[in-house]
């Protein structure tokens, strides 16, 4: 039997991105992601749950985050959950699950750094020169070692949709 292991959160950044390069020069982001489920009780009325969980990106994604995102910022994020474990500097065995993403899409209204100007039109606001990715744009998967489609797909055919 086949295994499927696919994560989509939408939450804030956490803490700033952080980029690095691994040794054959592959750019890697990591950040943190936090997000807050809401839900009703009958004792107590509205509670929050909150999940913090790290995300990594590799290749030309993890470069467009990088340039983009800040702490605080809403996301989506497209990836697959990895378990992660290691020896610490004094010897005690640390373990965590992590998001290695495979797409993204920006939430939320474009966010200026500086004092904006631009006028805002009915759609949002107007292109600036050297655009950042539009908001709700997704971005693909960079890592071509991920298998495809065919590799979950078990036997069946047109045939078998039930429509």
């Amino acid at each position: 039997m086949a295994s499927y292991n696919k994560v989509i959160m939408i939450g804030n950044l956490t803490r700033d991105p952080e980029l690095r390069a691994l040794p054959s020069g592959t750019p890697v982001v990591e950040f943190g992601l936090a997000s807050t489920r809401r839900y009703n009780t009958q004792n107590s009325g509205q509670k929050e749950q909150t999940c913090f969980i790290d995300v990594r990106f590799y290749g030309r994604l993890a470069e467009i985050l990088n340039t983009y995102m800040k702490k605080g910022r809403p996301i989506l994020v497209e990836g697959r959950l990895e378990y992660a474990s290691w020896t610490s500097q004094d010897g005690t065995k640390r373990s965590k699950h992590r998001i290695v993403g495979e797409s993204f899409q920006f939430l939320g209204g474009r966010q200026d750094d500086q004092n904006s100007s631009q006028e805002r039109t009915r759609q949002g606001y107007s292109a600036p020169q050297a655009p950042p990715p539009a908001q709700g744009e997704t971005y693909p998967s960079s890592t071509p070692d991920e298998p495809g489609p065919e590799y979950f797909a078990e036997g069946g055919g047109d045939d078998s949709i039930p429509f």
